[in-house]
Order: structure tokens, then C-alpha cells, then sequence
């Protein structure tokens, strides 16, 4: 009777061993919770309790698992979609940086164009009365095209100066030089204007103020390129594709954890160093180019004075247009004689039209603002003080592998840590260094080669800094002749889970959602930082794990009490 007891307590041992499996049947229901708490999939996809998880392709494990293989291909997605959270939050400040600052530049160019449009206006207003108010419609076509031209127009400033001059001689000309003849006709208006070219009534000044434009435009002009560019490799970068072997390595870094029940757990450094400086090798190749182009920045805004001082050059218009319109008037007798020659005896307009031209031109006329000069030298600080900024972003992408691990990813020092495998106490595998070169060595990502992308976008960096450095004549507009990538970031990332990887047909919703919606990160993922929203903390990772193994060993001394007896019973049959 006692033999039967006890092999019937054997029996019901044996299957209480292979059903629990981890050794608590609470471990599912936490990897249950956490799993519906991050949105990370259907909530009935995780297991009511520990399962073989022999079709599991990354979290692979002897023990029995709180995982399936649908399970895992979410994680995977999630996975990307935490780092690029990570990445975005990162760069957010730098970008914000860049931005307002272009908006700032901008909007400084316009505020200059209209106080130089308004200094022009009232000189001519001042010194050339009788002809001022038909003057202001050639002033604010200059003005406006030398404010396209900044903003990156593919306009000529020859042609945009010429034409002005070409369009205020045959004003000059009427009212000043021959005061008789402005009532002379359209056709006769023109031969004037298309004479300017031949008879030269300004002398040099056109040439003059075009240099002058054109030297501290160009300056300009490439100040907004740069900063564009600098937002353009920030939203690449943003949006790095990650390889498959990444995408791997972050699923077992930040989720095989939970597969095993420990929800809480954060990577060791050494293993997050090693996964995220394998992910963002190409990101590293970025390093030395970005710090060439923050000290080209500073070298380009410390050449913009002078003559190209844009803000100088401009408010300085108003000059050369009055020593141009003096030039002529001087040079009067002179310029009949050639216009004679060339156009022949004034054709004069019929009456009505002369009082058609005088109404037309006084509805034209505008308020003048008196001439007030912007604090000195406002653009020259603005420049200053961004750049002042920038610097501290020299090495961001440098040190940005680094950054993710030690502010975001790990646990503090002294605590034990995941390391891919395990729970331990600290990681022993050698680290490698950033960049392509050093991951020829990593344990955990194999990095076979640089992004296409990044080299593009690296490429891009190095002609602007020949650019700002002078090295190579600019090319009046954008960086287009060297081509990047194009079309829907999110797109490029739609194969997450690709057929190798055993998730056909699964994770593309989830892929394409917008990364930079609220970041449902966890815990674990999540720092508790200044910058970012504090999180309730559950108990830490190594309360957990002391718990668990508290828990572990006195299930095992109760495992022994009760296999002792049986292996006996088994013995002696």
C-alpha cells in the first residue's frame, strides 16, 4: 500500500515539473501584462502558461518560454520601433537646434530686403522727388528677386541688377536729363530702356552693386544650403534602416528577456555597447564629417564681413543707386547725344494718355518708412550665437551609440544585467570600438558593410564643406547633382520581419505606424532622465531576479525531497 502512496505521489510530482517549467506560474501572467501595457500586439497572442518554444527563431531557449513565435515578430517590430524612438528623442534638441535657426535666418533676409527697399525708396524720395514714386515698382522687383535669390532661386544677379538699372534709366533720363520728355511715348520709353546697355549711363556701379550681392548673397545663400543639408542628415539618420542582423540583436537585447519571465531586466553595458555600436556602425562613420562641417560653419560666418557682409551690402543699395543716378545726371549731355543717335527724335504720347500714366503712377505710390538702420551687426550675433550651439553637437554622432546605452538602456552599476543569454552579475565578452572597421570583432552583430544611405548622405557633407571652405566654386542653388535615397521613411522599413527570419506576412501594420507618436517604451527601454517622463518603477530588475531566485532554490531543495524517494522506489523494482 505504501509503494503504490508514493509512486502515485511520483506520478503527480513529474507532471507538476513539466507543467510549471519556469518554476512559477505567475511569469507568464507578468510577460501577459507587460506585453498588453507596451501595445506591443493582440493581447490574447501571449501563452496562459510556459510552452516549448521550439519554433522560436531568435529567443531561443532549453527552458520552457512565455513566448510563441507570433510573440517574437512583434517583439521584433517593437524592438525597431523603440529604437527609433530613441534615436528621434536623441537628436530631437539638435534639430529643433538647426531648424529655428534656418527659420531665424530667414526671416532675418526678409526684414533686411524691406528695410533696404524702404532706405532705397526714401533716397530717391529725398533726392530725386519729381521721379520717386514711379521708381518704387523696379526698387521692390530688385529687392524681391535678391530675397529669391537668398532663399535658393536659380536666378542671376547679374540679370536681376541689370534690369533694374535697364528699367530706371529711361526714368533717369525723362525726368532728370531732359525734364521735357516725360511725356514721350511707350515705344520711345523703351528704346531708352534697351539703350541703357550700349550708352552705360551708370558706369560702373551696376557691376558694383552686382559683385557686391553676389559675393555676400552667395555666403548667405550657403549658410541656409548648409543648415538644410544638416536637417537632412539628422531626418536620415532619424530614420536609419536597420540591417537584419540589428534587428536580431535588438530583439534579443530589449525582449528575449521576457520570453524567460524577466520583464524588469536591462542589458549589461558592455553587451548594449556592443549591439548598438554594431547598429549604428555606419551612423559612426558620420563623426568625422559632421565636425568638419560645424568648424566650416564657423570658418564661413567668420569671412561673412566686409564685402560679404550681407547685411552691410544691403543696406548699403541705397548709396550706390544715388552715386548711380548722379553718374547720369553729371554725364547728361553725353547720354542725349547717344540716345538721339540711337532712338531718333522723341516720339510723344497722345494727351489721354499722359494723364492715364499719372493717375496709374500716384495709385502707386506708397508710405515711406524713414530709413532705420537694424543694431548694428544683428545678423553677425545671431550667426555667433548659433554657432556657439552647434558646437556642443560636434560629436553627436560620435558618441551617440554610447549616449543610448548609458542614458537610456542599462541599469546602474553594481546590478545584475541581461547579456543575451542570462541574467549575471556583469558581461565578459570583449567590447568593440565605433565604426565599420571595429565591428569585424563584434560577438553580437555582424556588420557586413556601410549603408548605402549614410554614404550618400556623407557624400553630401563632404562637397558642402569644400564648399564652405572655398575650396570649389558654388553652384547657385542645391546640392541635387549628388542623388540620396528618396520616398516614404516608413517604407523602407516595411520587411522588419523578412521570410529568413520566419515572420511571412506578419508585422507589416505594425511597421508603418508613425514613429513619432507617444513612445509607448517600457521600463526597461526607458530612462528616468531629466529630459523625459518619469515612469512609476515596479521593483527593480535585481529585486526581481533575487526574488526569483529565492523562489528558484526553494523549489529545488522541495524537488529533492520528493525525487529522493522515487529514484529509490525506481531503483528497487
Amino acid at each position: 500500500m505504501r509503494m503504490d502512496v508514493l509512486w502515485t505521489n511520483c506520478v503527480f510530482f513529474l507532471a507538476c515539473c513539466f507543467g510549471l517549467g519556469l518554476g512559477s506560474p505567475n511569469r507568464c501572467d507578468e510577460v501577459r501584462k507587460v506585453f498588453q501595457l507596451r501595445q506591443i500586439g493582440p493581447n490574447q497572442l501571449p501563452p496562459l502558461s510556459p510552452r516549448p518554444g521550439l519554433d522560436l527563431q531568435v529567443c531561443t531557449s532549453k527552458n520552457l518560454t512565455c513566448c510563441t513565435k507570433k510573440m517574437e515578430e512583434k517583439y521584433q517590430v517593437a524592438a525597431r520601433r523603440d529604437i527609433q524612438n530613441l534615436l528621434q528623442m536623441s537628436s530631437s534638441s539638435l534639430k529643433f537646434l538647426i531648424s529655428r535657426n534656418v527659420a531665424t535666418f530667414q526671416e532675418a533676409f526678409e526684414v533686411l530686403m524691406r528695410q533696404a527697399e524702404n532706405h532705397t525708396n526714401a533716397v530717391l524720395q529725398g533726392s530725386y522727388r519729381t521721379m520717386a514714386d514711379q521708381t518704387i515698382g523696379p526698387v521692390r522687383e530688385l529687392f524681391t528677386d535678391i530675397g529669391l535669390f537668398l532663399l535658393g532661386s536659380e536666378l542671376n544677379v547679374d540679370d536681376i541688377v541689370q534690369r533694374f538699372f535697364d528699367a530706371l534709366f529711361p526714368l533717369v533720363y525723362n525726368h532728370l536729363i531732359n525734364p521735357g520728355l516725360s511725356d514721350v511715348s511707350p515705344g520711345y520709353a523703351e528704346c531708352i530702356r534697351s539703350s541703357s546697355r550700349d550708352v552705360r549711363p551708370f558706369g560702373g556701379v551696376p557691376s558694383l552693386l552686382s559683385d557686391q550681392i553676389t559675393r555676400s548673397g552667395i555666403s548667405g545663400k550657403l549658410l541656409l544650403q548648409a543648415l538644410h543639408l544638416g536637417i537632412e542628415v539628422i531626418n536620415t539618420t532619424d530614420h536609419l534602416q536597420l540591417s537584419r542582423e540589428c534587428r536580431r540583436a535588438l530583439l534579443k537585447m530589449h525582449y528575449c528577456p521576457h520570453c524567460q519571465g524577466l520583464t524588469q531586466s536591462k542589458p549589461c553595458m558592455g553587451y548594449c555597447l556592443n549591439v548598438m555600436r554594431g547598429c549604428l556602425a555606419s551612423m559612426a562613420e558620420i563623426d568625422a564629417h559632421w565636425r568638419e562641417f560645424v568648424r566650416s560653419l564657423e570658418g564661413l560666418s567668420a569671412r561673412m564681413q566686409g564685402p560679404q557682409d550681407l547685411e552691410q551690402v544691403l543696406l548699403g543699395v541705397h548709396t550706390l543707386v544715388h552715386d548711380a543716378v548722379g553718374h547720369a545726371q553729371k554725364n547728361g549731355p553725353r547720354l542725349s547725344a547717344q540716345v538721339h543717335k540711337l532712338c531718333g527724335p522723341p516720339s510723344r504720347r497722345p494727351a489721354q494718355s499722359v494723364s492715364i500714366q499719372r493717375s496709374s503712377s500716384s495709385r502707386e505710390s506708397l508710405p515711406l518708412k524713414n530709413p532705420v538702420r537694424v543694431s548694428g551687426d544683428s545678423l553677425a550675433i545671431r550667426r555667433k550665437d548659433f554657432l556657439s550651439s552647434l558646437r556642443l553637437y560636434r560629436t553627436y554622432y560620435g558618441g551617440l551609440a554610447d549616449q543610448l546605452c548609458v542614458s537610456e538602456l542599462t541599469p546602474g552599476d553594481g546590478l545584475s544585467c541581461w547579456n543575451g543569454t542570462n541574467i549575471v552579475k556583469s558581461y565578459t565578452l570583449r567590447v568593440v570600438g565605433n565604426g565599420i572597421k571595429a565591428q569585424s570583432t563584434n560577438p553580437e552583430v555582424k556588420v557586413k558593410e556601410a549603408d548605402p544611405v549614410i554614404n550618400q548622405i556623407i557624400d553630401k557633407l563632404k562637397h558642402i564643406n569644400q564648399l564652405l571652405q572655398g575650396k570649389s566654386i558654388p553652384k547657385l542653388g542645391t546640392l541635387d547633382q549628388i542623388e540620396t535615397g528618396s520616398g516614404d521613411a516608413e517604407g523602407r522599413y516595411s520587411g522588419d520581419c523578412d521570410d529568413e527570419d520566419g515572420c511571412v506576412g506578419s508585422g507589416g501594420g505594425e511597421v508603418k505606424r508613425k514613429v513619432s507618436r507617444v513612445s509607448k517604451l517600457s521600463p526597461d527601454v526607458t530612462s528616468d532622465h531629466k529630459h523625459h517622463h518619469h515612469h512609476h518603477h515596479s521593483p527593480s530588475a535585481e529585486d526581481s531576479e533575487t526574488d526569483g531566485r529565492s523562489r528558484s532554490q526553494g523549489l529545488t531543495r522541495a524537488i529533492w525531497v520528493l525525487i529522493l524517494p522515487c529514484l529509490h522506489l525506481l531503483l528497487h523494482l
